[in-house]
């Protein structure tokens, strides 16, 4: 009687494991384990413990295949999800890290995270030369994000002003980041990546926003 290696049948011939891009059809499998029972010396049958391996095997590369299936189908809702949520972003002021002062109305405003609470904190106004042309003194503040504004009854709108901030605790300069206000226009999606056309920064990725204002 002719016996039918079904591992090696299904694994080409060859020695190297089974993987779910070479496995298939999970039928073919089946067919050829249907195939080798049916052709094996019934003198020297295949016993429980061989059957019961080649059955691990092509439960394996299923749960596999369904894995991967079911992880394909979570990114294509994930990226789906953030193309909505950065559709919903259009038209709208989102926070950034940046220095650059949003004027608007003759207002502007920025914001600043300090690590950690400080006993004095400044900002100075630049103007495009990078002169300080202002200075406003907010005191101490607490660690944490925080918003400021300027009144700049004389600047055009989106005026290329800058602020720089200055926190100390005591004679020790606290660490922060100083965070700007932008609009976005239009958003895009090129692979899983999703990013917001900005009024002055451009091309922005999406996990660069601190905050939606």
């Amino acid at each position: 009687m002719t016996t039918i290696d079904t591992l090696s049948a299904f694994n080409g011939g060859g020695s190297k494991p089974v993987t779910a891009n070479e496995a298939g059809a999970a039928d073919r499998f089946l067919k050829l384990l249907v195939t080798q029972m049916q052709n094996q010396d019934p003198l020297n049958p295949m016993d429980n413990a061989q059957i019961t391996s080649q059955m691990a095997q092509i439960n394996t590369v299923s749960g596999i295949d369904k894995l991967n299936t079911s992880v394909q189908g979570l990114s294509t809702q994930f990226r789906q999800m953030q193309a909505l949520q950065g559709a919903s972003l259009v038209g709208r002021d989102i926070t950034l890290k940046g220095n650059q002062l949003s004027v608007q109305g003759g207002v502007g405003v920025g914001g600043f995270e300090l690590s950690g609470t400080a006993d004095s904190v400044k900002v100075e106004i630049l103007n495009p030369a990078g002169r300080v042309v202002d200075t406003l003194d907010l005191g101490a503040q607490s660690g944490g994000l925080h918003g400021f504004s300027y009144q700049a009854p004389t600047l055009p709108d989106d005026a290329p002003y800058t602020f720089r901030v200055l926190a100390t605790s005591g004679t020790v300069a606290v660490n922060h980041t100083a965070l700007m206000r932008e609009h976005v226009l239009a958003v895009s999606t090129v692979g899983d990546k999703l990013t917001l056309e900005t009024t002055r920064n451009g091309a922005v990725p999406h996990g660069d926003v601190v905050a939606v204002n």
